[in-house]
């Protein structure tokens, strides 16, 4: 996903809000929020090498400890330790969420019985009532309201969860910097699809064994955006979202 701005995990110097608005009028629990969506987003792709070593030092740990305290929301932090070398995180990665499954049921005639991951990273995956198309034109309008676009380059969908959870730090930070109507827009972006896919994406990643990292991102995903949603809905609704 591109826009005109850069990203900032740091609640105290991100420059989608600092460099525009007087810092003593930021919201601050709002910039947490989006510094955490931030990182989680990153943290559900291809770990790279900077993020692992951000990781195998314990800097992301702290740095997501210290957000999730900031942000205001009753939630427990992650514990983003590992044991895997790079290789091997990767490859737990790969398992989880790129390679599908395929065997022949007949040679003779080539049929092919072929699965996805054992866990999707789609909101579609696990809206079997909603078509593809609904879900993803409906966040790509979103997206382009907000003057998002996702990269061309990337060839992926708009329902992928890493985009979405950019989506929503973005949200934050513009909520941050005082735009009008923007904390009701990612109370919507909770309701119509974030808290479906990261609900699924909790309980189909618990069934598997060996998850490690991914495991413990996707459950604190999950119980995160619950309360940033429950919190949203007070506000404007006067009860928790659904």
């Amino acid at each position: 996903m591109t826009t005109d701005t850069e990203r900032n995990d740091d609640p105290a110097a991100d420059p989608d809000v600092t460099d525009r608005v007087d810092p003593e009028s930021i919201d601050q629990q709002a910039v947490a929020r989006g510094g955490v969506y931030t990182v989680m987003a990153k943290l559900l792709d291809e770990p790279d090498e900077a993020t692992y070593e951000r990781l195998r030092s314990g800097e992301l740990q702290e740095t997501v400890h210290r957000l999730v305290e900031a942000s205001g929301l009753a939630v427990d932090p992650p514990d983003l330790s590992v044991e895997d070398d790079h290789d091997t995180l990767c490859a737990r990665f790969n398992d989880l969420f790129t390679v599908g499954y395929s065997e022949y049921e007949d040679r003779t005639d080539g049929s092919l019985n072929s699965e996805g991951p054992p866990v999707s990273l789609y909101e579609t995956s696990y809206r079997p009532e909603a078509s593809w198309n609904d879900v993803n034109l409906d966040l790509a309008r979103a997206y382009s309201y907000f003057g998002l676009e996702i990269d061309q380059s990337a060839r992926d969908n708009h329902d992928y969860l890493p985009y979405q959870l950019e989506f929503a730090g973005y949200l934050a930070r513009q909520e941050a910097a005082g735009a009008a109507d923007v904390a009701k827009a990612r109370l919507d972006l909770h309701d119509r699809h974030l808290h479906v896919v990261t609900g699924g994406l909790a309980e189909r990643i618990g069934q598997e064994p060996g998850t490690a990292l991914f495991g413990e991102v996707a459950a604190f995903v999950d119980r995160f955006v619950t309360a940033d949603q429950q919190d949203l809905a007070e506000q404007f609704e006067g009860g928790g979202g659904t």
